[in-house]
């Protein structure tokens, strides 16, 4: 039986909502083609993921333990997955698109002799693996094909929805011996700093708020953060408005910065540029606020409103409360 491979990666302690994403649709095709489902996570605990699996049907799990790989390293990473790869023995191999995955994709392909389709927005598997994929500034979708096995894909997060199987199961659980040596390392995590302390999680969020160059002083910016803070939302910013000083870079959406696909995107003062839209068109619902009625960001928005932010967020604001109070 061939065996169609996930790999999940942990962040704030649960499987990241972009990995369960691609294991729910790689369900699908294993199912269809009978096909093993399995599952790998690396962690110093891997052990306790385990159960966050079991809801979504996979039949193994294989786990690579050791202090190293909670360092946010990328050549660790790439040496346990290149173990589970050769533990397993997939002919599909998918994998969440994070930062971390487009560093090592190309050199775990190579190490183990296989053929990647990078950043795709969907894949399947027949007598080849086919791929749709965003190119230039996600303005085009590129069709791509690997003729060979075995295959590595990454899946842009949002492609598909999360979802549990009919029933959980009781997968194998299987531990990858897994040795690396950390005098080898070059580089070494002394600290992680973010200027989001907080907040909900830019990749992970459902809801984002997005502030763009219409959001040009600290009313503004506070406006937006209220808003989020209503919405149980993220926070996300143009680069006009990262480079106005009002956001740090680390919350940049869009072509040089994160690409997110969240349920909800509220877009507030963006004007639309091919440039951002490249980080957020795969958002399933849009709305934009812009008082230009002629802003490109209404071409690709669910719903738009016309209007002066500083004037449409306090009364957004005061009405999703009322809502909330009501309820």
């Amino acid at each position: 039986m061939s065996a169609y491979l996930c790999y999940i990666p942990v962040q704030q302690e649960r499987p990241t909502r972009a990995a369960l994403e691609v294991l729910t649709h790689l369900r699908t095709l294993a199912r269809r083609d009978g096909a093993q489902l399995a599952a790998c996570v690396l962690h110093p605990a891997a052990d306790r993921f385990v159960e966050a699996l079991k809801p979504y049907g996979v039949d193994r799990v294989y786990l690579v333990k050791h202090p190293v790989l909670d360092r946010h390293l990328n050549a660790p990473v790439l040496a346990a997955l290149e173990a589970v790869f050769r533990a397993a023995q997939p002919a599909l191999m998918a994998l969440p698109s994070t930062e971390a995955v487009k560093d090592v994709l190309g050199a775990l392909a190579t190490r183990v002799g296989a053929a990647a389709l990078p950043d795709v927005s969907a894949f399947d598997i027949g007598a080849s693996v086919t791929a749709t994929r965003p190119v230039m500034a996600a303005r085009v979708l590129a069709d791509t094909e690997a003729t060979t096995q075995p295959v590595l894909v990454s899946v842009r997060a949002g492609s598909y929805d999360a979802r549990p199987a009919e029933s959980p199961s009781e997968p194998d659980v299987v531990e990858v011996p897994f040795d690396f040596d950390t005098a080898t390392l070059r580089a070494t995590l002394r600290e992680v700093i973010t200027g989001t302390t907080g907040q909900v999680d830019l990749s992970e969020a459902d809801i984002i708020v997005a502030a763009g160059r219409g959001v040009r002083d600290e009313a503004g910016k506070q406006l937006v953060e209220e808003l989020a803070r209503e919405l149980g939302a993220a926070i996300g910013a143009s680069r006009a408005a990262i480079e106005a000083g009002l956001f740090p870079a680390s919350l940049q959406i869009g072509q040089t910065g994160k690409v997110v696909s969240p349920t909800l995107y509220i877009a507030v003062g963006i004007s639309g540029a091919i440039q951002h839209v490249a980080g957020m068109a795969g958002s399933k619902v849009i709305v934009a606020i812009n008082k230009d009625p002629d802003a490109p960001i209404f071409n690709i928005a669910t719903y738009g409103i016309v209007g002066d932010l500083y004037q449409i967020l306090p009364l957004l604001i005061e009405e999703i409360r009322r809502i909330k109070a009501e309820s």
